[in-house]
């Protein structure tokens, strides 16, 4: 399938490659360089709360991140982002802003590389925990717990998706298993 001269792909590397939540046409394994994943980020709403934040993902700088691109029409392209924003900045409202900068990204498919929209976590946010020790980010997993649930959950979850998919992590395996 060949792609539409304005068609948008979208690179997950989260519980976007599991639950996209927008319509797409097609989707690829892809690798982003110069990020990887990370749970980076303090969750003070979904996954914990203000006095007992829990952490989630974020893209951070460092490494490669091997997820899933998708590739969105161009007339839907439009919804999928509201949707995207919308879901990946709910903290537009902060007064630092959003946690995560929306960018265009080029990521590697199998046979050629295209640019993809995606959500890389701001390092001069205040909720960028990316200098945890592991024992703390052990603790704030273990004892996140937010309206979605549990920051224990979130992970267990998303080691199983990535297992799933193919694309095991080995850092959040480790972290997994000291929690």
């Amino acid at each position: 399938m060949t792609d539409a001269a304005d068609d948008v792909w979208v690179f997950g590397y989260g519980s976007l490659m599991w639950r996209p939540g927008f319509a797409y046409v097609d989707r690829e394994p892809a690798r982003l360089h110069g990020y990887r994943r990370a749970l980076c980020v303090e969750a003070r709403h979904h996954r914990g709360t203000p006095d007992n934040p829990g952490l989630v993902l974020g893209l951070d700088r460092g490494g490669s991140c091997r997820g899933l691109a998708f590739r969105v029409a161009a007339a839907e392209w439009p919804g999928a982002r509201a949707y995207l924003d919308a879901r990946e900045m709910p903290d537009l409202g902060d007064p630092a802003g959003p946690v995560y900068r929306p960018g265009w990204h080029p990521v590697r498919l199998a046979r050629r590389r295209v640019m993809a929209y995606t959500y890389v976590v701001r390092r001069d946010h205040p909720r960028y925990m990316g200098d945890l020790t592991e024992d703390r980010a052990v603790a704030m997993v273990r004892n996140g717990h937010g309206i979605s649930g549990s920051a224990l959950d979130y992970l267990r979850n998303t080691v199983a998706h990535l297992e799933d998919l193919g694309l095991p992590d080995g850092p959040l395996h480790r972290l997994l298993r000291r929690v």
